[in-house]
């Protein structure tokens, strides 16, 4: 252990150059870009075709897909008292844990394609949207800021480790959570920028949609992988960068 410390130590400091660099990954390994609670089916869908106003999940119903979380007791949309505990409760309840900003994809924001035609149009959420936090939507089409409840959308144009840079910026050094959906994780993955994943896998196959993966194996050259089966029927999947 010492040899290997006297050897690091001038491969890892005490020149500018790898003080600047050993102080940025530092900084980004504080501050994570996290997929959390992401669902996708048993084969691997995180939503179906044909995507409209009234079906944000194209064909896939999304009760199916999130009745894990909806019946849980942290569920933030539940009305009612009562609901679950235990490990699928848990993962909810992290949803919001230590997260200062949200990059998501356009096609999570809303149906429309190319030139934005609606602004008074202005997300699936209504008045509250769920997310408190400032949201960079990816897209190539920019439309002003605004801000609903304690969430604030800006539109973004640029690759994905700049608007991670932004998003970062913004978090004020909580973690980033990286919302989806399947297209944007992907890209995001690609620039290989995502540092934990947890994807729930629910029993529901959907056969067509927008795939996240054909089996997470496909991750494993670069993630740690542990799966854990809960009694509600979904399967956790847990992803950390080796």
């Amino acid at each position: 252990m010492r040899r290997w410390a006297k050897q690091n130590k001038v491969e890892l400091g005490f020149t500018p150059a790898h003080a600047t660099v050993a102080a940025t990954r530092e900084k980004h390994v504080a501050q994570l870009l996290r997929v959390q609670n992401f669902n996708v089916s048993s084969d691997g869908i995180g939503a179906g075709e044909d995507q409209s106003l009234e079906r944000p999940f194209g064909h896939a119903d999304p009760e199916r897909l999130f009745a894990w979380a909806g019946a849980t007791a942290s569920w933030p949309m539940r009305t009612d008292p009562g609901g679950s505990r235990g490990l699928d409760d848990y993962f909810t309840r992290d949803y919001a844990r230590n997260i200062g900003a949200e990059i998501m994809g356009r096609n999570k924001f809303g149906p429309q394609r190319g030139p934005w035609h609606d602004h008074e149009w202005r997300g699936w959420w209504g008045n509250e949207p769920p997310f408190r936090t400032p949201v960079f939507v990816m897209t190539h089409h920019k439309r002003p800021s605004f801000t609903l409840s304690d969430t604030t959308f800006h539109f973004v144009d640029g690759e994905p480790a700049r608007v991670l840079g932004q998003a970062r910026e913004a978090a004020q050094g909580k973690h980033v959570r990286l919302g989806g959906g399947v297209t944007t994780i992907r890209q995001c993955h690609d620039a290989d920028l995502v540092d934990t994943m947890h994807v729930a896998v629910s029993p529901v196959k959907l056969g067509t949609g927008l795939r996240l993966w054909e089996s997470p194996d496909e991750l494993l050259d670069r993630f740690h992988l542990e799966v854990v089966p809960s009694p509600s029927g979904v399967t956790h999947h847990l992803l950390w960068r080796k």
